[in-house]
């Protein structure tokens, strides 16, 4: 799976200042009369083994959601659910409902087993665990827009000689959408989704439901608790998209966010001259990676460093930064190796250009539901002229040098179809325990600044030097984050004020 895509996965991916803002919706909670849902809020699931690849214990079910709520009585949707009841029924408190990011991933498995769970006992004892493959995904009426291999690589480099191409190629993943499902396209959305997850607490019999989320995770819960505040339970939001920027914005900051991460470790990096030789003061460093991505622009050279997605590649000086760009978060010190071997490395040929057959069918199906719901949430976020996209690629390559012409580059988006609805404004006082690490490359420290601004009732947990994408649970984590968490959902009760943990 190509870096740029993982990154995309694993940020759920996260609008740039200088980009339209969508008209953001009420913040008043979804509303619609609860006669027209009834059928599907009283539905009675038949639950059932969840397949050969989950634990016996592991029961799914599937239930019916409408494909649009404002036409209760018009099309469909299939939704896969799976709840992993709590062992000790006198110390349950309810449901804790769970998403793992994207958009695009899903989300059945989640919380399989006991050993896969980052939760402790103590936590396990008073929910069940409910997971879910979000609409348009996994076994939930997937989207499938028969695209090719050639077509799957989002966010692209800016290049003036391939910006045709790229063009090209993302208005014919665009095309392929709506050919095959052009229906359907506006109305998968986090709005949605989240409405979708109403309808489980409402088959589930529960009258409020927590949750925790990762990532896109995130995003999706803090709209959760827009639409239904009343319904919100113990909110856990880990590792935040910024929820008022979610779409074009969503990339653009990873871009941002990568300049000081890149400054960081030229400090770090300097300060061990004698082991890495790449210059004994920040600027030196610096100037050391810049001449490194030059050469390997003018010419390529053969990698064998620490990203098994550039293994034994030619790879010029936009591979080098795609590939490094998290490397500066999560081990400073292999991208400083990565460097060392790439300046030592021979100029070899450009690879040849892979053929452009039919993509792997999982690739292909992930890639479809991430684009869907990045472009429909956010319509007035994406600019329809692709000139625009090479006004700002150039713009933001110069202000954010590291990632900023990937991210302001041409997508899909550009050819979208208009969501169903504008973009969700998320500013409320439901409670909630916000989880960030200080380095985190998918999904920013500013991200989660901003959702804890916009979720007005919540706490921060902030670790400082934290190195990761994911809090709760991630070894490595230091015990007073994850004490945190486990005290909030055992207890109900948030922190008196924001934290700060060391890593």
């Amino acid at each position: 799976m190509p870096t740029a895509l993982k990154a995309a996965l694993a940020a759920g991916l996260v609008v740039s200042l200088c980009t339209p803002t969508a008209r953001a919706t009420t913040a008043e909670p979804d509303r619609y009369p609860a006669s027209a849902l009834d059928r599907y809020y009283d539905q009675r699931p038949a639950w059932h083994g969840c397949g050969a690849e989950y634990p016996a214990a592991l029961r799914c079910a599937t239930i019916k959601v409408p494909l649009d709520y404002k036409r209760p009585a018009g099309p469909t949707l299939r939704l896969e659910i799976s709840r992993l009841r709590t062992s000790v029924p006198g110390k349950r408190h309810g449901v804790l409902l769970s998403n793992p990011g994207g958009p695009g991933a899903g989300g059945l498995g989640i919380s399989a087993t006991d050993k896969e769970s980052p939760m402790p006992k103590s936590v396990r004892d008073r929910y069940d665990l409910v997971g879910f493959d979000p609409r348009g995904t996994g076994a939930s009426s997937p989207l499938n827009c028969g695209l090719s291999s050639n077509e799957l690589t989002w966010p692209r480099v800016y290049r003036p000689a391939s910006f045709r191409k790229d063009t090209a190629l993302a208005r014919s993943f665009a095309a392929k959408c709506v050919a095959r499902d052009r229906a359907r396209l506006p109305h998968l959305t986090t709005r949605n989704t989240a409405r979708d997850m109403d309808v489980i607490r409402g088959v589930l019999g529960e009258k409020r439901i927590s949750y925790y989320g990762l990532s896109y995770g995130t995003y999706l819960g803090a709209v959760y608790t827009q639409l239904f505040p009343a319904r919100s339970d113990r909110i856990v939001i880990d590792s935040s998209v910024d929820p008022n920027r979610f779409g074009r914005g969503t990339y653009q900051a990873m871009a941002e966010s990568v300049e000081p991460a890149f400054r960081d470790w030229t400090r770090l990096v300097a300060r061990r001259d004698r082991t890495y030789h790449l210059g004994d003061t920040p600027a030196k460093v610096r100037a050391a990676f810049f001449r490194l991505i030059a050469r390997a622009d003018r010419t390529p050279l053969k990698y064998n460093g620490s990203d098994p997605d550039y293994a034994d590649r030619s790879v010029t000086g936009a591979d080098i930064r795609d590939s490094l760009r998290s490397m500066f978060f999560y081990d400073p010190y292999q991208a400083a190796r990565d460097v060392v071997s790439l300046r030592k490395a021979r100029t070899a040929r450009p690879d040849p250009q892979p053929s452009d057959g039919p993509a792997d069918p999982f690739d292909a199906g992930v890639n479809a539901l991430h684009w869907a719901v990045m472009c429909a949430d956010n319509s007035a976020s994406w600019p329809h002229d692709p000139a625009r996209y090479r006004r700002d690629a150039l713009r933001d390559g110069a202000r954010n040098p590291l990632y900023g012409d990937f991210t302001s580059n041409i997508t899909p988006c550009a050819f979208w179809p208009r969501g169903a609805e504008p973009a969700t404004r998320v500013n409320n006082t439901v409670g909630a325990l916000v989880l960030q690490n200080q380095w985190d490359s998918q999904t920013p420290a500013a991200s989660g600044r901003s959702m804890h601004r916009a979720l007005r009732g919540s706490r921060l947990v902030m670790v400082q030097g934290g190195r990761d994408h994911g809090v709760y649970g991630i070894p490595g984590t230091p015990a007073c984050a994850n004490n945190a968490v486990n005290t909030y959902l055992i207890t109900g009760r948030l922190p008196s004020a924001d934290i700060t943990c060391r890593a």
